[in-house]
């Protein structure tokens, strides 16, 4: 069997050039955990913690003898997060205290609600309860976007989302929402700051 790898499969979805970049993206499915708060601090990493061994439940069934209809070989698809700021907050210097965010990992197309329900029981004992119960399957259409890959460290977002907004403006798009997302092409928990690899991604529409 073919394995399928989102790197050289979906790179509409998953542009890995620096180039910006405009498309429409299909429905897709996610499991997320949602918070508030600084990303530098414990919490963030446990809801990390308690995405992956649901993602990999699910990548490694056939291992435990467990079959889903449809399933197929995969790649792990990265962490992507959406960001926005709490109300009464977004205007004025960042306090990433206030930051809000639903991170997600993205599911291949056989996986519906049984299916995660499944992992859900598998990952039982390697995710604490408290986080496993705020765990979710979603579907999503974020429909048209645009999107640059910045690299390096996340507090020079700003440069490269600049840069995007100028490519937006010059295509004849602008943003409908403050709120944006990012895709973790690299593992910001291991790769240094300056090597990062972070897909920017925010929702658009026609300039009228």
């Amino acid at each position: 069997m073919e394995k399928t790898n989102w790197r050289q499969d979906e790179k509409e979805i998953y542009p890995l050039k620096k180039t910006p970049s405009i498309t429409t993206l299909p429905k897709q499915n996610f499991i997320t955990i949602t918070g508030q708060g600084d990303p530098n601090g414990p919490e963030f990493a446990s809801k990390i913690s308690a995405l992956y061994p649901i993602a990999y439940a699910i990548r490694m069934a056939p291992k435990k003898g467990i079959e889903f209809p449809g399933a197929f070989e995969y790649t792990v698809y990265p962490l992507e997060g959406f960001w926005t700021l709490a109300e009464g907050h977004r205007e004025g210097p960042l306090d990433k205290d206030y930051l809000q965010y639903k991170i997600m990992i993205k599911q291949p197309s056989f996986v519906d609600r049984s299916v995660f329900d499944r992992a859900i029981e598998l990952a039982h004992d390697k995710v604490a309860p408290e986080l496993l119960s705020q765990v979710k399957f979603e579907r999503f259409d974020e429909g048209l976007v645009g999107m640059i890959m910045h690299v390096g460290s996340f507090d020079d977002e700003p440069a490269s989302f600049a840069q995007l907004a100028d490519f937006l403006a010059t295509s004849g798009y602008q943003r409908t929402s403050k709120e944006h997302k990012e895709i973790y092409i690299s593992d910001f928990r291991r790769v240094p700051e300056e090597k990062r690899k972070t897909i920017l991604r925010v929702s658009i529409e026609k300039i009228k």
